[in-house]
């Protein structure tokens, strides 16, 4: 028996025959320990996905209270885990919850997602569908490695579980220079890829901060590039690799003029804009995103729903 039929046979007598640990182990000719380590990873890999009859009340609230304060059409708060380590992956289940019924009841021809761990626990989490008729596509340059910042691993993973069509967009995050950029957005192939991201029906993306914990900070800054230069600047983190500052509005450095992805006037055309981010690092740029009305959605968790609260 494989790992997968290990997990999936441990989690149906857990959960739905209601057997204990312990029972399962002598079922199974396991040690409590592994059934508990099956058990781990049928939750963490998605083979189980728990949801709740109602919402938590509290959660709700905030959910009301951010709608209010920043003018969105929607918003999803889900608990903050006691593990930091967790949040991608609550963030991610409550993603994918929410874009399931999304998706259903919208019936969009396209997507257009970003990249970062976020939307890698995302795809992870959604229940697969047959929506061949609708374009998956990524909105913005990426690297070539590390899963959750490599575009062509993201917007695959979406189009697959979806059975969707998928369309890359085969591009470096930043150019090397401004002038390098243009020319690059002059041909008509790039003209082309940026009018049909703009025209997608619905975009998934998550924010990223000036923290060390960003993956871009770390991996995707051009080099020579400091993140010390764009906090003097007032940046407080980015949004399709555009720099922001707490007011949302976009700071003077080279590298907001070097990023291949559309620009906010045309981002705001879209009319369905999920963000999806959370954690104490991420509570300025959820804000500055908030005030500027660059999400008509945000996805997060209640610690940093009520630190934009406050």
């Amino acid at each position: 028996m494989g790992q997968q039929d290990l997990m999936a046979r441990a989690a149906w007598l857990y959960h739905v025959e209601g057997l204990t640990q312990a029972e399962i182990g002598k079922r199974m000719n396991l040690t409590r320990r592994r059934v508990n380590e099956l058990l781990s990873s049928a939750l963490e890999q998605g083979i189980v996905r728990i949801s709740f009859g109602s919402p938590l009340i509290e959660n709700a609230e905030l959910e009301s209270q951010l709608r209010d304060r920043f003018g969105l059409d929607d918003a999803v708060v889900v608990p903050t885990p006691a593990d930091p380590c967790l949040l991608h992956s609550v963030i991610g289940r409550g993603a994918a919850a929410y874009l399931d019924r999304l998706i259903q009841m919208r019936k969009p021809a396209s997507i257009g997602v970003g990249w970062g761990a976020t939307l890698r626990q995302t795809m992870q989490h959604m229940t697969p569908a047959s929506e061949p008729q609708i374009d998956v596509r990524s909105m913005m340059g990426g690297l070539t490695h590390g899963s959750e910042i490599n575009t062509f691993e993201i917007v695959r993973g979406f189009a697959e579980v979806l059975k969707a069509q998928c369309h890359y967009f085969v591009a470096p995050i930043y150019a090397e220079t401004a002038q390098s950029r243009d020319a690059l957005i002059a041909q008509s192939v790039f003209r082309k890829t940026f009018r049909q991201i703009c025209e997608v029906d619905i975009s998934y993306l998550s924010a990223g901060d000036v923290s060390q914990q960003s993956l871009q900070v770390r991996y995707g800054l051009p080099e020579g590039v400091a993140v010390n230069d764009l906090s003097a600047l007032g940046a407080v983190g980015d949004l399709l690799g555009r720099y922001v500052d707490i007011q949302g509005s976009p700071v003077d450095h080279p590298l907001n003029r070097q990023v291949l992805s559309p620009e906010f006037e045309d981002y705001r055309r879209i009319p369905c804009r999920i963000v999806a981010s959370g954690g104490p690092h991420k509570h300025d740029i959820l804000l500055a995103l908030a005030r500027a009305k660059l999400p008509t959605i945000m996805i997060t968790d209640a610690e940093s729903a009520r630190a934009m609260l406050r």
